[in-house]
């Protein structure tokens, strides 16, 4: 398959009215524009999964370092509210992730997980933060 998948981040960047940067051909980021003059920063990596023999896009997006006073319970019970995106705790970090294999999925769909992402991590770092770090 012929992808170029900083090429699409970039278009998408542009579609939706954000800014683009790539870190290699494998990994780029896109600042999200969101309402209320708010931004999201959304971390797409292109990664091979060995079990499988697939490609998969893998979005990811910060909300706040975790601290006691996140309430990890309700972190799961929003999981079961989303379509694309999910809580995940990564390096001590709370973090929106999204994914799909490349096969199963289409230019809308990448943003449209790209847009849930940005828009929970966004949401919920203003929840647990009041501010618009990430």
């Amino acid at each position: 398959m012929d992808f170029n998948f900083s090429e699409l981040m970039e278009k998408i960047a542009e579609d939706i009215g954000g800014q683009f940067s790539e870190y290699d051909k494998f990994k780029s980021v896109i600042i999200v524009p969101l309402q209320e003059n708010r931004y999201q920063a959304v971390v797409g990596v292109l990664k091979h999964n060995e079990k499988l023999n697939k490609t998969r896009l893998e979005f990811s997006s910060k909300v706040c370092q975790l601290s006691e006073s996140v309430d990890l319970k309700e972190l799961l019970m929003e999981n079961a509210k989303t379509c694309y995106a999910r809580f995940v705790i990564v390096d001590d970090y709370v973090r929106v992730e999204g994914s799909a294999f490349l096969e199963s999925v289409t230019e809308s769909g990448i943003k449209e997980i790209i847009d849930e992402v940005a828009n929970m991590a966004d949401a919920w770092e203003l929840k647990l933060t009041g501010l618009d770090v990430h």
